[in-house]
């Protein structure tokens, strides 16, 4: 079982930018596909962002490419989001997830969520 930690939520107005972490109780946390996915109230989860298992091969949702990166956290068991520019429509609860079918796939592992609220 793994369990997985998000961080770095929080409120900020439209073009500002968030940093999100999801810590992982494995250090074979690089092994997994790994991925962000969001949530709006009434809405199906949707996948924001993938990362492969080389660390490199990444895929976003059309709605945030350009304005999100994930990455490797610093930690060897962390991810990372960057979310800049942010917009209001990006306001949602943020997941982290691993172990699942690239890009968004049938997921095994979830955080508990990190709520990201953005004001126009």
């Amino acid at each position: 079982q793994v369990h997985l930690v998000e961080s770095g939520g929080g409120s900020v107005q439209a073009g500002g930018s968030l940093r999100l972490s999801c810590a992982a109780s494995t250090f074979t946390f690089g092994r997994f596909l790994r991925a962000w996915f969001r949530q709006i109230p009434g809405r199906e989860r949707e996948g924001v962002a993938a990362l492969g298992r080389d660390g490199k091969l990444t895929y976003y949702a059309s709605a945030v490419k350009g304005r999100f990166t994930i990455s490797h956290g610093n930690a060897e068991n962390t991810l990372d989001l960057q979310m800049n520019n942010l917009k209001p429509e990006d306001t949602a609860m943020y997941y982290c997830a691993a172990d699942g079918a690239w890009p968004f796939d049938k997921y095994n592992y979830w955080g508990q969520g990190t709520q990201v609220t953005v004001s126009s």
